[in-house]
């Protein structure tokens, strides 16, 4: 365990000089990785650790990524197992979706905007990176005002942005959105992916192959929905739910008060991550989704089928912006590549390397699904980090044998 705790923070210097005085670190990311306390919270969480199996979904991609990152998963007593869940907003994109994207992008006169991490995942039969390869005209964006402000440099060409995201992103498509109409921009419109976490988690608590003992939540999403939507995991599903940090401390503590609950006999929305979430949330983000988005009644999720009121579109008095409106696009529902299990980790079912593919036909650079594409993705993260520890080692190893 000392190994692992020194890993976890290798990468750090927790001490410095002034003249002859050394003096802690105040950076403020180093706050929270900071060995000792990780070391306290081990021996804590060690101490509540119950002697039957735990499973603790971690809902967030961002918190996968730090799991396996920091080596956490492998300093938790071996009772407790993270689930990873679906929220990698990349990873649950179905590939029916993919396609209208880059059909979007072939059509004349127009320039396709996207986040980077959207450009190599694959569609039934290419991927935006191919697409634009052989002439489409896509174009990397950091925000959607970056593709608006491409619109206004390109008044003859049509301009699309492909919003795709967790309540985290779509306060900004629909700020987005605002402004466009506010300067009364008519080359531009969006293609709306964007997808709620509440009716994710309601599908997985109502799967009855997952059986998990408590949530470690959301913290981007928390931002923007604040701690209240929540509230039902607690009381009709009986499960406790920690709204957790991204740092290494953040996750540990999110974990002990999980433990905490569940010794306890409570069932409780916590809100570890307090220093930025708030109950109601972001009031004017939400105004500005509320304004701009309205739920539809389907949406198809990446291993998880149809969610009824899982996704967002694009109100009707804001049509002249909804790049469905704007083109006739294919809309079919095309089935996962039979050797990828991208979906059954998107559900928590299994774990990366029971993937029959992965690490070898399956690599980030030539990935087969969704979830070794992204770095919120478990694969992905699982491939780059999880190499190094011993879990990963055994894990790897193991799957080489039941692949051979």
């Amino acid at each position: 365990m000392k190994y692992a705790v020194n890993r976890l923070f290798s990468n750090l210097d927790d001490v410095h000089k002034v003249g002859n005085t050394t003096l802690p670190m105040m950076k403020y990311v180093d706050e929270f990785r900071q060995p000792e306390k990780a070391q306290a919270l081990l021996n804590e969480i060690e101490k509540l650790s119950l002697n039957y199996p735990l499973k603790i979904m971690e809902v967030c991609g961002g918190h996968t990524h730090s799991i396996f990152k920091y080596g956490i998963e492998e300093i938790l007593p071996q009772n407790i197992e993270l689930i990873h869940g679906p929220g990698c907003p990349v990873c649950v994109m179905p590939r029916g979706r993919l396609d209208d994207a880059i059909y979007i992008s072939q059509q004349p006169n127009v320039i396709f905007t996207t986040f980077g991490d959207t450009m190599r995942v694959p569609g039934s039969t290419t991927s935006l990176l191919q697409a634009k390869a052989i002439g489409s005209d896509i174009r990397m964006v950091y925000s959607p005002l970056d593709s608006l402000k491409i619109a206004k440099e390109n008044p003859n060409k049509q301009v699309v942005f492909f919003a795709l995201g967790f309540e985290t992103t779509a306060p900004s498509t629909a700020f987005t959105i605002l402004q466009a109409a506010t300067e009364n921009i008519h080359n531009f419109s969006m293609f709306s992916n964007h997808v709620l976490v509440i009716p994710a988690l309601k599908a997985l608590l109502d799967n009855p192959d997952l059986q998990l003992d408590g949530f470690v939540g959301p913290g981007h999403v928390s931002m923007v929905i604040g701690t209240e939507p929540y509230e039902f995991i607690a009381q009709k599903y009986g499960k406790p739910i920690v709204i957790s940090g991204f740092e290494p401390l953040d996750i540990l503590q999110s974990i002990w008060m999980l433990l905490q609950q569940i010794s306890e006999n409570r069932c409780e929305v916590e809100n570890q991550y307090n220093r930025l979430v708030q109950p109601l949330g972001n009031t004017v983000a939400l105004k500005a989704m509320n304004q701009v988005f309205e739920v539809r009644d389907n949406f198809e999720w990446r291993g998880l089928g149809e969610i009824p009121n899982s996704g967002l579109k694009i109100r009707p008095e804001y049509a002249q912006f909804d790049a469905e409106v704007k083109f006739i696009l294919p809309n079919r529902k095309i089935a996962d590549n039979k050797a990828c299990q991208c979906g059954e980790i998107l559900k928590g079912v299994l774990k990366p390397w029971q993937c029959k593919v992965f690490g070898t036909a399956c690599t980030p650079e030539n990935p087969i699904g969704t979830c070794m594409v992204s770095s919120e993705g478990a694969c992905a993260a699982y491939y780059k980090y999880g190499r190094f520890s011993q879990i990963g080692k055994q894990n790897i190893t193991e799957s080489s044998k039941v692949t051979a």
